[in-house]
Protein backbone atom coordinates (compact mmCIF):
# COMPACT_ATOMS: atom_id res chain seq x y z
CA UNK A 1 0.00 0.00 0.00
CA UNK A 2 1.23 3.48 -0.90
CA UNK A 3 0.26 6.18 1.58
CA UNK A 4 0.86 9.89 1.10
CA UNK A 5 1.12 12.21 4.09
CA UNK A 6 0.39 15.86 3.39
CA UNK A 7 0.80 17.87 6.56
CA UNK A 8 0.96 21.53 7.44
CA UNK A 9 -0.87 24.24 9.27
CA UNK A 10 -3.28 24.72 6.32
CA UNK A 11 -3.77 28.27 7.47
CA UNK A 12 -5.89 28.44 5.36
CA UNK A 13 -5.96 25.52 2.88
CA UNK A 14 -5.97 26.97 -0.64
CA UNK A 15 -6.18 25.83 -4.25
CA UNK A 16 -2.43 25.19 -4.36
CA UNK A 17 -2.80 22.64 -1.59
CA UNK A 18 -5.63 20.98 -3.50
CA UNK A 19 -3.64 20.83 -6.72
CA UNK A 20 -0.66 19.31 -4.95
CA UNK A 21 -2.84 16.71 -3.25
CA UNK A 22 -4.58 15.73 -6.47
CA UNK A 23 -1.30 15.56 -8.39
CA UNK A 24 0.31 13.43 -5.69
CA UNK A 25 -2.44 10.83 -5.83
CA UNK A 26 -2.13 10.59 -9.61
CA UNK A 27 1.65 10.87 -10.01
CA UNK A 28 2.57 8.56 -7.15
CA UNK A 29 -0.40 6.23 -7.63
CA UNK A 30 -1.29 6.51 -3.97
CA UNK A 31 -3.75 4.12 -2.38
CA UNK A 32 -4.36 6.56 0.47
CA UNK A 33 -3.64 10.25 1.06
CA UNK A 34 -3.73 11.58 4.62
CA UNK A 35 -4.32 15.31 4.95
CA UNK A 36 -2.88 16.13 8.36
CA UNK A 37 -3.24 19.57 9.96
CA UNK A 38 -0.45 20.29 12.44
CA UNK A 39 -1.18 21.30 16.01
CA UNK A 40 2.05 23.14 16.81
CA UNK A 41 4.41 23.31 13.84
CA UNK A 42 8.03 22.88 14.98
CA UNK A 43 9.54 25.16 12.33
CA UNK A 44 7.47 28.31 12.82
CA UNK A 45 5.20 30.19 15.19
CA UNK A 46 1.55 30.43 14.27
CA UNK A 47 0.49 34.06 13.63
CA UNK A 48 -1.81 35.79 16.09
CA UNK A 49 -4.91 35.61 13.91
CA UNK A 50 -4.61 31.85 13.35
CA UNK A 51 -7.99 30.14 13.80
CA UNK A 52 -8.24 27.47 16.45
CA UNK A 53 -7.66 23.85 15.59
CA UNK A 54 -11.36 23.11 15.11
CA UNK A 55 -11.64 25.74 12.37
CA UNK A 56 -8.49 24.62 10.58
CA UNK A 57 -9.66 21.01 10.74
CA UNK A 58 -13.07 21.96 9.34
CA UNK A 59 -11.47 23.77 6.39
CA UNK A 60 -9.19 20.81 5.64
CA UNK A 61 -12.24 18.53 5.74
CA UNK A 62 -13.91 20.77 3.16
CA UNK A 63 -10.83 20.51 0.96
CA UNK A 64 -10.83 16.73 1.29
CA UNK A 65 -14.53 16.60 0.42
CA UNK A 66 -13.94 18.72 -2.69
CA UNK A 67 -11.19 16.40 -3.92
CA UNK A 68 -13.95 13.81 -4.40
CA UNK A 69 -11.76 10.78 -3.76
CA UNK A 70 -13.71 8.80 -1.14
CA UNK A 71 -11.74 5.87 0.20
CA UNK A 72 -8.47 7.49 -0.90
CA UNK A 73 -8.31 10.95 0.64
CA UNK A 74 -8.74 11.08 4.42
CA UNK A 75 -8.27 13.78 7.03
CA UNK A 76 -6.08 12.67 9.91
CA UNK A 77 -6.23 14.27 13.36
CA UNK A 78 -3.12 12.40 14.51
CA UNK A 79 -1.04 15.53 15.09
CA UNK A 80 -3.93 17.54 16.51
CA UNK A 81 -4.49 14.86 19.13
CA UNK A 82 -0.84 14.67 20.14
CA UNK A 83 0.47 17.08 22.76
CA UNK A 84 3.46 19.30 22.07
CA UNK A 85 5.09 20.16 18.76
CA UNK A 86 4.03 18.22 15.69
CA UNK A 87 7.33 16.57 14.86
CA UNK A 88 7.15 14.74 11.54
CA UNK A 89 9.46 11.99 12.77
CA UNK A 90 6.97 11.14 15.55
CA UNK A 91 4.12 11.13 13.06
CA UNK A 92 5.91 8.80 10.66
CA UNK A 93 6.84 6.39 13.44
CA UNK A 94 3.18 6.20 14.50
CA UNK A 95 2.03 5.70 10.91
CA UNK A 96 4.68 3.00 10.49
CA UNK A 97 3.12 1.20 13.44
CA UNK A 98 -0.42 1.64 12.15
CA UNK A 99 0.38 0.59 8.59
CA UNK A 100 3.20 -1.96 8.81
CA UNK A 101 4.72 -2.63 5.43
CA UNK A 102 3.17 0.42 3.79
CA UNK A 103 5.23 2.65 1.52
CA UNK A 104 5.02 6.11 3.05
CA UNK A 105 5.39 9.26 0.94
CA UNK A 106 5.83 12.60 2.69
CA UNK A 107 4.56 15.52 0.60
CA UNK A 108 5.88 19.07 0.97
CA UNK A 109 6.48 22.36 -0.77
CA UNK A 110 9.75 23.70 -2.14
CA UNK A 111 10.83 25.63 0.96
CA UNK A 112 10.28 22.65 3.22
CA UNK A 113 12.16 20.36 0.84
CA UNK A 114 15.19 22.64 0.71
CA UNK A 115 15.47 22.70 4.51
CA UNK A 116 14.46 19.10 5.18
CA UNK A 117 17.94 18.09 6.39
CA UNK A 118 17.57 20.67 9.18
CA UNK A 119 14.32 19.20 10.52
CA UNK A 120 14.09 17.50 13.90
CA UNK A 121 15.37 13.92 13.50
CA UNK A 122 15.70 14.19 9.73
CA UNK A 123 17.45 10.81 9.67
CA UNK A 124 14.32 9.07 10.97
CA UNK A 125 12.09 10.97 8.53
CA UNK A 126 14.19 9.94 5.53
CA UNK A 127 14.47 6.36 6.76
CA UNK A 128 10.72 5.91 7.16
CA UNK A 129 9.38 7.85 4.18
CA UNK A 130 10.06 8.74 0.61
CA UNK A 131 9.78 12.43 -0.22
CA UNK A 132 7.69 14.17 -2.87
CA UNK A 133 8.27 17.93 -3.21
CA UNK A 134 6.05 20.31 -5.15
CA UNK A 135 7.14 23.53 -6.79
CA UNK A 136 4.59 26.32 -7.12
CA UNK A 137 6.14 28.32 -9.97
CA UNK A 138 8.35 27.87 -13.02
CA UNK A 139 11.28 28.96 -10.86
CA UNK A 140 10.77 25.89 -8.66
CA UNK A 141 12.30 23.58 -11.28
CA UNK A 142 15.32 21.32 -11.65
CA UNK A 143 17.81 24.10 -10.95
CA UNK A 144 16.28 24.40 -7.47
CA UNK A 145 15.40 20.78 -6.79
CA UNK A 146 18.36 18.85 -8.19
CA UNK A 147 21.12 19.92 -5.75
CA UNK A 148 18.99 19.15 -2.68
CA UNK A 149 17.78 15.89 -4.17
CA UNK A 150 21.37 14.76 -4.76
CA UNK A 151 22.44 15.90 -1.29
CA UNK A 152 19.66 13.97 0.43
CA UNK A 153 20.45 10.87 -1.61
CA UNK A 154 24.14 11.04 -0.77
CA UNK A 155 23.80 11.84 2.94
CA UNK A 156 20.64 9.91 3.86
CA UNK A 157 20.08 7.48 0.95
CA UNK A 158 16.75 9.30 0.52
CA UNK A 159 14.32 8.45 -2.22
CA UNK A 160 12.72 11.59 -3.60
CA UNK A 161 10.44 12.78 -6.36
CA UNK A 162 10.03 16.43 -7.37
CA UNK A 163 7.15 17.90 -9.36
CA UNK A 164 6.61 21.48 -10.54
CA UNK A 165 3.09 22.85 -10.88
CA UNK A 166 3.94 26.03 -12.81
CA UNK A 167 1.78 29.12 -12.46
CA UNK A 168 -1.11 27.34 -10.77
CA UNK A 169 -1.58 29.12 -7.46
CA UNK A 170 1.32 31.47 -6.85
CA UNK A 171 0.33 32.56 -3.37
CA UNK A 172 1.58 31.68 0.08
CA UNK A 173 -0.67 31.24 3.07
CA UNK A 174 0.93 34.33 4.60
CA UNK A 175 0.07 36.42 1.55
CA UNK A 176 -3.41 34.96 1.47
CA UNK A 177 -4.10 35.84 5.10
CA UNK A 178 -3.06 39.43 4.38
CA UNK A 179 -5.34 39.54 1.33
CA UNK A 180 -8.29 38.19 3.30
CA UNK A 181 -7.84 40.85 5.95
CA UNK A 182 -8.19 43.44 3.17
CA UNK A 183 -11.32 41.81 1.76
CA UNK A 184 -9.54 40.08 -1.12
CA UNK A 185 -8.10 36.65 -1.96
CA UNK A 186 -11.25 34.65 -2.75
CA UNK A 187 -9.81 33.57 -6.11
CA UNK A 188 -7.16 31.48 -4.33
CA UNK A 189 -9.67 29.51 -2.28
CA UNK A 190 -12.21 26.79 -2.76
CA UNK A 191 -15.54 28.67 -2.54
CA UNK A 192 -16.68 26.52 0.38
CA UNK A 193 -13.51 27.36 2.33
CA UNK A 194 -13.95 31.05 1.53
CA UNK A 195 -17.55 30.87 2.70
CA UNK A 196 -16.49 29.14 5.91
CA UNK A 197 -13.99 31.93 6.55
CA UNK A 198 -16.66 34.58 6.02
CA UNK A 199 -19.26 32.78 8.14
CA UNK A 200 -16.83 32.49 11.03
CA UNK A 201 -15.11 35.87 10.57
CA UNK A 202 -11.65 34.30 10.31
CA UNK A 203 -8.44 36.11 9.32
CA UNK A 204 -9.86 39.54 10.08
CA UNK A 205 -12.81 39.23 7.71
CA UNK A 206 -15.91 41.01 8.96
CA UNK A 207 -18.61 40.94 6.31
CA UNK A 208 -22.25 41.59 7.11
CA UNK A 209 -23.99 38.33 6.32
CA UNK A 210 -27.29 40.11 5.74
CA UNK A 211 -25.77 42.28 3.01
CA UNK A 212 -23.62 39.90 0.97
CA UNK A 213 -22.83 40.22 -2.71
CA UNK A 214 -23.80 37.18 -4.78
CA UNK A 215 -20.32 35.55 -4.92
CA UNK A 216 -20.07 35.75 -1.13
CA UNK A 217 -23.62 34.44 -0.65
CA UNK A 218 -22.86 31.49 -2.90
CA UNK A 219 -19.63 30.77 -1.04
CA UNK A 220 -21.41 30.81 2.32
CA UNK A 221 -24.09 28.48 1.02
CA UNK A 222 -21.54 26.07 -0.44
CA UNK A 223 -19.63 26.06 2.85
CA UNK A 224 -22.64 24.48 4.56
CA UNK A 225 -23.17 21.57 2.15
CA UNK A 226 -21.20 18.68 0.70
CA UNK A 227 -19.20 19.40 -2.43
CA UNK A 228 -21.20 16.86 -4.42
CA UNK A 229 -24.31 19.00 -3.80
CA UNK A 230 -22.84 22.21 -5.17
CA UNK A 231 -23.52 21.32 -8.81
CA UNK A 232 -27.18 20.76 -7.93
CA UNK A 233 -27.46 24.12 -6.16
CA UNK A 234 -25.82 25.84 -9.13
CA UNK A 235 -28.24 24.08 -11.46
CA UNK A 236 -31.26 25.13 -9.39
CA UNK A 237 -30.04 28.74 -9.43
CA UNK A 238 -29.70 28.66 -13.20
CA UNK A 239 -33.13 27.07 -13.72
CA UNK A 240 -34.92 29.24 -11.15
CA UNK A 241 -33.73 32.44 -12.79
CA UNK A 242 -34.83 31.19 -16.23
CA UNK A 243 -38.25 30.14 -14.96
CA UNK A 244 -38.71 33.39 -13.05
CA UNK A 245 -37.92 35.50 -16.11
CA UNK A 246 -40.21 33.37 -18.28
CA UNK A 247 -43.24 33.49 -15.97
CA UNK A 248 -42.76 36.99 -14.57
CA UNK A 249 -41.50 36.27 -11.06
CA UNK A 250 -38.65 38.29 -9.55
CA UNK A 251 -35.46 36.63 -10.89
CA UNK A 252 -33.26 37.93 -8.06
CA UNK A 253 -35.58 36.58 -5.38
CA UNK A 254 -35.59 33.29 -7.27
CA UNK A 255 -31.80 33.36 -7.45
CA UNK A 256 -31.38 33.95 -3.72
CA UNK A 257 -33.92 31.26 -2.83
CA UNK A 258 -32.14 28.78 -5.10
CA UNK A 259 -28.69 29.56 -3.69
CA UNK A 260 -29.86 28.92 -0.12
CA UNK A 261 -32.56 26.28 -0.57
CA UNK A 262 -30.37 23.33 0.51
CA UNK A 263 -28.07 25.11 2.95
CA UNK A 264 -29.02 22.85 5.89
CA UNK A 265 -29.39 19.68 3.81
CA UNK A 266 -26.58 17.80 5.54
CA UNK A 267 -27.42 18.52 9.17
CA UNK A 268 -28.42 15.43 11.15
CA UNK A 269 -31.75 15.08 12.91
CA UNK A 270 -30.52 16.41 16.26
CA UNK A 271 -29.03 19.52 14.64
CA UNK A 272 -32.18 20.07 12.59
CA UNK A 273 -34.39 19.79 15.67
CA UNK A 274 -32.12 22.16 17.58
CA UNK A 275 -32.56 24.79 14.88
CA UNK A 276 -36.31 24.23 14.90
CA UNK A 277 -36.38 24.92 18.62
CA UNK A 278 -34.15 27.96 18.22
CA UNK A 279 -36.39 29.56 15.62
CA UNK A 280 -39.69 28.34 17.03
CA UNK A 281 -40.60 26.16 14.07
CA UNK A 282 -43.73 24.07 14.79
CA UNK A 283 -43.39 20.43 13.77
CA UNK A 284 -45.89 17.65 13.26
CA UNK A 285 -45.24 14.03 14.22
CA UNK A 286 -43.86 13.07 10.79
CA UNK A 287 -41.45 15.99 10.68
CA UNK A 288 -40.02 15.18 14.10
CA UNK A 289 -38.66 11.92 12.75
CA UNK A 290 -38.16 12.56 9.02
CA UNK A 291 -34.89 14.48 8.67
CA UNK A 292 -35.39 14.91 4.91
CA UNK A 293 -38.41 17.12 5.57
CA UNK A 294 -36.65 19.43 7.99
CA UNK A 295 -34.00 21.06 5.80
CA UNK A 296 -36.64 23.14 4.01
CA UNK A 297 -37.83 24.58 7.31
CA UNK A 298 -34.42 25.15 8.84
CA UNK A 299 -32.99 26.39 5.55
CA UNK A 300 -35.77 28.95 5.30
CA UNK A 301 -34.91 30.20 8.80
CA UNK A 302 -31.21 30.45 8.02
CA UNK A 303 -32.09 32.42 4.88
CA UNK A 304 -34.26 34.83 6.88
CA UNK A 305 -32.41 35.22 10.17
CA UNK A 306 -28.78 34.73 9.15
CA UNK A 307 -28.74 36.15 5.63
CA UNK A 308 -31.60 38.64 5.93
CA UNK A 309 -33.65 37.32 3.03
CA UNK A 310 -37.22 38.66 2.64
CA UNK A 311 -40.42 36.76 3.34
CA UNK A 312 -40.85 35.71 -0.29
CA UNK A 313 -37.52 33.85 -0.25
CA UNK A 314 -38.29 32.38 3.18
CA UNK A 315 -41.63 31.00 1.95
CA UNK A 316 -40.22 29.59 -1.28
CA UNK A 317 -37.52 27.67 0.59
CA UNK A 318 -39.98 26.58 3.27
CA UNK A 319 -42.20 24.77 0.73
CA UNK A 320 -39.68 23.61 -1.87
CA UNK A 321 -39.71 20.00 -0.60
CA UNK A 322 -43.31 19.22 0.29
CA UNK A 323 -45.19 21.88 -1.64
CA UNK A 324 -48.51 23.11 -0.26
CA UNK A 325 -51.86 24.53 -1.25
CA UNK A 326 -51.98 28.14 -2.48
CA UNK A 327 -48.36 28.29 -3.62
CA UNK A 328 -47.16 31.63 -4.94
CA UNK A 329 -45.48 31.98 -8.32
CA UNK A 330 -42.07 32.16 -6.66
CA UNK A 331 -42.89 29.04 -4.62
CA UNK A 332 -43.68 27.17 -7.83
CA UNK A 333 -40.57 28.46 -9.57
CA UNK A 334 -38.26 27.14 -6.87
CA UNK A 335 -40.15 23.86 -6.53
CA UNK A 336 -39.91 23.16 -10.27
CA UNK A 337 -36.32 24.42 -10.59
CA UNK A 338 -35.34 21.96 -7.87
CA UNK A 339 -37.15 19.21 -9.77
CA UNK A 340 -35.84 19.82 -13.31
CA UNK A 341 -32.44 21.53 -12.94
CA UNK A 342 -29.95 20.48 -15.65
CA UNK A 343 -28.25 17.81 -13.54
CA UNK A 344 -31.48 15.88 -12.93
CA UNK A 345 -31.73 12.67 -14.92
CA UNK A 346 -34.79 10.50 -14.41
CA UNK A 347 -37.54 9.05 -16.56
CA UNK A 348 -39.96 11.81 -17.52
CA UNK A 349 -37.71 14.76 -16.69
CA UNK A 350 -37.64 15.97 -20.31
CA UNK A 351 -41.44 16.11 -20.38
CA UNK A 352 -41.44 18.04 -17.11
CA UNK A 353 -38.89 20.50 -18.49
CA UNK A 354 -41.07 21.09 -21.52
CA UNK A 355 -44.21 21.61 -19.43
CA UNK A 356 -42.44 23.95 -17.02
CA UNK A 357 -42.24 26.49 -19.86
CA UNK A 358 -45.68 25.86 -21.32
CA UNK A 359 -48.00 25.01 -18.40
CA UNK A 360 -46.36 25.57 -15.00
CA UNK A 361 -49.31 24.34 -12.95
CA UNK A 362 -49.54 21.11 -14.90
CA UNK A 363 -45.79 20.59 -14.49
CA UNK A 364 -46.31 21.13 -10.77
CA UNK A 365 -49.12 18.58 -10.61
CA UNK A 366 -47.12 15.97 -12.50
CA UNK A 367 -44.15 16.55 -10.21
CA UNK A 368 -46.18 16.38 -7.01
CA UNK A 369 -48.07 13.30 -8.22
CA UNK A 370 -44.83 11.54 -9.18
CA UNK A 371 -43.44 12.28 -5.72
CA UNK A 372 -46.54 10.85 -4.04
CA UNK A 373 -46.46 7.69 -6.14
CA UNK A 374 -42.76 7.15 -5.44
CA UNK A 375 -43.31 7.58 -1.71
CA UNK A 376 -46.21 5.12 -1.79
CA UNK A 377 -44.12 2.57 -3.71
CA UNK A 378 -41.34 2.83 -1.12
CA UNK A 379 -43.77 2.55 1.76
CA UNK A 380 -42.99 6.03 3.10
CA UNK A 381 -45.48 8.31 4.81
CA UNK A 382 -46.56 11.25 2.67
CA UNK A 383 -46.71 14.68 4.21
CA UNK A 384 -50.13 16.28 4.37
CA UNK A 385 -48.83 19.42 2.63
CA UNK A 386 -47.84 17.37 -0.40
CA UNK A 387 -51.32 15.82 -0.56
CA UNK A 388 -52.82 19.28 -0.14
CA UNK A 389 -50.70 20.62 -2.98
CA UNK A 390 -52.00 17.94 -5.34
CA UNK A 391 -55.61 18.50 -4.31
CA UNK A 392 -55.24 22.27 -4.64
CA UNK A 393 -53.94 21.91 -8.19
CA UNK A 394 -56.73 19.47 -9.09
CA UNK A 395 -59.32 21.86 -7.64
CA UNK A 396 -57.94 24.59 -9.89
CA UNK A 397 -58.80 22.44 -12.90
CA UNK A 398 -55.27 21.24 -13.59
CA UNK A 399 -55.26 17.79 -15.17
CA UNK A 400 -52.73 15.00 -15.02
CA UNK A 401 -53.43 13.92 -18.59
CA UNK A 402 -54.15 15.92 -21.69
Amino acid sequence: MKIGIYGGTFNPPHLGHMAAARTAVDALKLDKLLLMPAAVPPHKTLPENTPDQAHRLAMVEQMADALEMPGVVEVSTLELEREGKSYTSDTLEELHRRYPGAELWLLMGTDMFLTLHQWHDAKTILRLAKICAFGRTDQDGEAVFAPQREFLKKEYHAQTATITLPGLVDVSSTQLRELLQRGRGAEYLLPAVYGYILMNKLYGTDVRLKHLELPELRACSYSMIRHKRVAHVMGVEEEAVKLAKFWGADPELARHAAILHDCTKYLDLDAQLKLCRKYGIPLDDLERQAVKLLHAKTGACIARYVFGEPDEVYEAILWHTTGKADMTLLDKVLYMADYIEPNRDFEGVDRLRELAYTDLDRAMLLGVDATIREMEERGYLIHTNTLSARQWLLDRGVKLKE
